[in-house]
């Protein structure tokens, strides 16, 4: 689960799974796999960065190798 803030200031989570697409307009949108949509504060990398650190907390990605070193 990742926490955002919506355009209205409201925070919420999300669980991050769930995510099919973010894009930029410039307003961040992340559209999840059941179509809908939410408009977040957060820039585009910054949502990125969370969703890859939610998805090694659940070891979905591999470790990176250069930290197995």
């Amino acid at each position: 689960m990742i926490s955002l803030t919506k355009l209205n200031g409201n925070k919420f989570t999300l669980n991050a799974i769930y995510i099919e697409e973010i894009q930029s307009f410039p307003d961040t949108t992340i559209t999840l796999t059941n179509g809908h949509k939410f408009f977040v504060k957060e820039p585009e990398a910054e949502v990125i960065k969370l969703v890859t650190a939610f998805y090694q907390t659940i070891n979905l990605l591999g470790t990176d190798k250069k930290m197995e070193a």
